[in-house]
């Protein structure tokens, strides 16, 4: 089974002026496959003539860059007093979900084998750049969710890049969410009107495939995102396997110009687990090692880089199930909360906080 690619292009079409009665028949019928999919899949792909697969490459290329250079160089960017949420997360730092989630250990154990995710043996040994996209908040109780960027130095062209890529899968993600909520008959700014100074995160990894490069290696440990939507440009090398709603694991093959976008746990909040946040995990594949051997011969970076940016509902946001979802037989499981706290629990799950302030 291979995900459903929807061109934005239709729907953005209609931005200046209202659709015919046949287009709108159509748009509705996009709009209702972005939410079918979220719910059925936890996944979707994207095609935006916004975002080409040149600003992909070009994005990719820096970042390539900048994970080439030493441990020590790289460290200089890091910043573990504000949760590691602006700067480098260095490989060895951020603790796989499964490792420490009793419920997901519980969940693996009750999958059939050829569904289960590989095993990790400790935190993933793949580096992360934290970059924030968008404006912040003047006032707001999660000051250090919302810090000030953090620039390497020697790169001149990294914050134009960073900047330039970031918006353009935030204007992705803002037409996805406007989309899901008229697939969901939610009104059209259900969850963009939450989104606005959320702390969204630029989030590349890097995982070098010289010094990791075997079959098996887990970069990625089995686990969801506590965002609301995450979004990435095709990564140069495979490895990305999703977990379907009825337990399947799928590898995800990005098509050329396309984005995947994932639903995260505050999307699972505000449909009160109508859609649940979808399962991923990073792994080396045969099909990673083809790719590998190729780049090799064409004398390319060996860094595996993913262009991820993790979208969130503003910090002093409350979640709760929007609308109808509030009737949702699992509706209770979803109480009002603050995002921003939200955020803060989870990560000291997942290590990036401070054990001290747990």
């Amino acid at each position: 089974m291979d995900l459903p690619v929807v061109d934005l292009a239709p729907y953005l079409g209609t931005a200046g002026g209202g659709p015919t009665a046949a287009g709108e028949e159509e748009l509705r019928a996009l709009c209702a496959t972005v939410s079918a999919s979220l719910r059925d899949t936890g996944a979707l792909l994207v095609k935006d003539p916004r975002c080409s697969a040149a600003d992909n490459d070009r994005f990719l290329d820096v970042v390539e860059r900048y994970f080439a250079r030493s441990a020590d160089a790289k460290r200089l960017q890091e910043r573990p007093h504000l949760h590691y949420q602006v700067g480098v997360t260095p490989e060895g730092v951020e603790v796989p979900r499964s490792l420490v989630d009793k419920d997901i250990q519980e969940k693996i154990k009750n999958m059939p084998e050829e569904f289960q995710p590989a095993t990790p043996k400790g935190p993933d040994p793949k580096w992360r750049y934290m970059w924030r996209v968008g404006p912040r908040p003047a006032n707001t109780r999660f000051k250090e969710l919302n810090s000030e960027p953090v620039i390497p130095e020697g790169l001149p062209e990294w914050k134009e890049t960073m900047d330039s890529w970031g918006s353009k899968m935030i204007s992705a993600i803002e037409v996805v969410a406007e989309m899901a909520a008229i697939g969901f008959g939610l009104p059209k700014d259900a969850f963009t009107s939450l989104m606005k100074e959320g702390p969204h995160l630029l989030a590349p990894t890097g995982s070098d495939l010289q010094r990791h490069g075997s079959e098996g290696t887990v970069f990625a440990g089995f686990h969801y995102d506590l965002n609301f939507l995450t979004i990435h440009g095709r990564s140069r090398f495979p490895g990305l396997n999703i977990w379907l709603r009825n337990g399947k694991k799928m590898e995800v093959k990005v098509p050329v110009g396309c984005l995947l976008i994932q639903s995260g746990k505050q999307l699972e909040w505000l449909t009160g687990g109508e859609c649940l946040a979808g399962m991923h995990e990073v792994v080396v594949t045969k099909r990673t090692l083809e790719v590998v051997e190729l780049a090799k011969e064409q004398n390319r970076s060996l860094w595996r880089v993913s262009s991820t940016l993790f979208a969130h509902v503003a910090s002093d946001a409350i979640l709760k199930p929007l609308g109808h979802f509030a009737e949702a037989p699992d509706a209770h499981s979803y109480p009002p909360m603050c995002a921003g706290d939200y955020v803060e629990q989870e990560l000291s799950v997942i290590n990036l906080k401070g054990k001290d302030e747990v």
